[in-house]
Parts: structure tokens; C-alpha cells; sequence
């Protein structure tokens, strides 16, 4: 996809594109899809989000989000090599901080989110990456590449970021060894189904300033079946937004996204089930931090 090519603003059915200096979130689409080892699809996952955002209702059930603003980018350009592509991605989510905004990054496949980390990384901030994910990520390397979706979490690792992991029911035993070597925290799915969403979930130590990294096979496979690499045992609707609640009380969310949808063609509902996903988390984010 051209980078200059404009895909449907998000909620463009109710709402006119502000200007970006008086947009509270920034939406940068990135069709990225070259390191998926499973179902294929992921660069048709933003265009599916922006599309289904025409359908939601601007009243989220609590208070209408969108009157923070919401801005969509064009596309980013997604044909050169991954170093390249992750790069543009650094410079377009480090522009939206400039203007002390939240950005919010539709992939493609996870490896999206690298270019999200350095970006915050090259800000200065000290913050602490929140992984929604039914896979650790957690690989070096994976079929011959750093830049494989699987290697994802290992980057903001090499970045010296702070990590906690949530909804994790899949990964290696070299994974495994790596999350008890370096005390990863986390909150499996095995446990959530055994003892519920606690109330409070991260360490009081852990950052005060978040970024979020939803991949959508986080989701249980019933609600979630579009992605390319589902795992059953997932987090539910609920469970995910009281998640959401918790780990946001008493933080701020400088940025998230939202990775590895896959469409399925003639079924709409998982597409839907993301732009909505995505709005009630513009919700909770402005109804609870006090910073905006």
C-alpha cells in the first residue's frame, strides 16, 4: 500500500477529521505482513478496523470518547525491508509525541510494535510496555529473523523496557527459562480461569506511564477466530476491559496498539469487535487519566 494512499478516517461516519494538534489519539495504520508463520492476512487488518469503526456509535455506553478527537494517518508504506518499515513507523509515532498526543497503531503483525517501542524509547520516557498476547514473543530470533512477530517482546527487552505479560497460554521452553531468568512479570490465562481478573494487577513498582500491545489472539478463539495464530483458552470481552481497568487506575497510557488481525472474508464480526475494542479503550483512557 502507497503511504499516500487515504484509507476511511476512523469513525468518519460521525465525526469530522480535527486538525492534529487538537486530536488527543492518533491512529497510523500499518499494513505490515512479512514475518507471519501461520494464516496470512494481517495487512488487511487496518483497512478491515477503519471500516468497521464507521458502524460504532460515538456514545460508548459511559461517555462519548471521540469528543477528545480522534486523527487517522494515511497509511504507512509497507514494501521495504523490515528495518525500514519499522523506522517510518519510529518516525510517525515520534511525531504524534511531539505534540504530546497518544498514539495508536493498527498493525499488521506484531512486529509493528518495535517501531512504537524505540519511538517512546528515543522520547526519554520511562514507561513500561503492558503485553496483551495469547504468546510470550519473547524469541531472540525466529525462522532466521529479529524481526519476526514472535521476537517482538525480545526487542523492547534489547531496549531495557519494563514488561508484563497478560493472557500468555503459548510459548517455548527456552521462552519460559528467559520469562523466570529475567522475573518477567505476568498473568497467564491459565490463571485468570482458575482464580478470576484480580483487582490490581500490576506491581507497584512497575511504571507509572504504559504503552499497551493488544495482539488479538489474546482473545479466546470464540470471539477472536480471525488471526493467524489462534490459541484456545482465551481471555474474554469482560475479562479483557477489567483488565483494562485495572492496569490503567492510577497510570497513564502513552500509546498502544493493536496487532495481528487477520479478516475473514464474509464474516465481520472480529474487524468490528477490534474498532470496538479500540473506542472503549479511548473511553476508560479518558475518563480515567487525570494527565489530559
Amino acid at each position: 500500500m502507497n503511504k499516500n494512499e487515504l484509507l476511511p478516517y476512523f469513525l468518519a461516519s460521525e465525526i469530522t477529521q480535527p486538525s492534529p494538534e487538537n486530536a488527543l489519539f492518533h491512529i497510523i495504520p500499518v499494513p505490515y505482513e512479512k514475518s507471519v508463520s501461520y494464516g496470512t492476512g494481517t495487512a488487511k487488518g487496518p483497512a478491515a478496523i477503519l471500516e468497521s469503526s464507521q458502524q460504532l456509535e460515538l456514545f460508548d455506553g459511559i461517555s462519548i470518547p471521540a469528543e477528545h478527537g480522534i486523527y487517522t494517518h494515511p497509511a504507512i508504506g509497507c514494501d521495504d525491508d523490515p528495518e525500514d518499515v519499522l523506522q517510518k513507523i519510529s518516525d510517525a509515532v515520534y511525531e504524534v509525541l511531539c505534540l504530546k498526543k497518544i498514539p495508536v497503531i493498527l498493525g499488521g503483525e506484531h512486529t509493528v510494535s518495535a517501531g512504537a517501542f524505540s519511538a517512546f524509547k528515543k522520547s526519554g520516557k520511562d514507561f513500561g510496555i503492558v503485553q496483551f498476547d495469547a504468546h510470550a514473543d519473547l524469541r531472540d530470533t525466529y525462522e532466521g529473523t529479529p524481526h519476526s512477530h514472535a521476537c517482538v517482546m525480545h526487542r523492547a527487552l534489547d531496549l531495557k523496557i519494563s514488561i508484563y505479560q497478560i493472557g500468555v497460554r503459548s510459548l517455548s521452553y527456552e521462552e519460559h527459562r528467559l520469562r523466570k531468568k529475567l522475573k518477567i512479570g505476568h498473568l497467564d490465562a491459565a490463571a485468570i480461569n482458575k482464580t478470576g481478573m484480580p483487582e490490581s494487577i500490576l506491581p507497584p513498582d512497575f511504571p507509572a506511564d504504559i504503552y499497551i500491545t493488544f495482539d488479538v489472539d489474546a482473545f479466546d478463539p470464540s470471539i477472536m477466530p480471525a488471526t493467524g495464530t489462534p490459541e484456545p483458552g482465551g481471555l474474554s470481552w469482560y475479562q479483557t476491559f477489567q483488565a483494562f481497568e485495572s492496569i490503567i487506575q492510577g497510570r497513564n497510557v502513552i500509546g498502544f496498539d493493536v496487532v495481528e488481525l487477520s479478516p475473514i472474508s464474509g464474516i465481520h464480526a472480529p474487524e468490528f469487535t477490534v474498532a470496538r475494542l479500540i473506542y472503549n479503550l479511548f473511553g476508560i483512557i479518558t475518563r480515567k487519566q487525570k494527565t489530559l
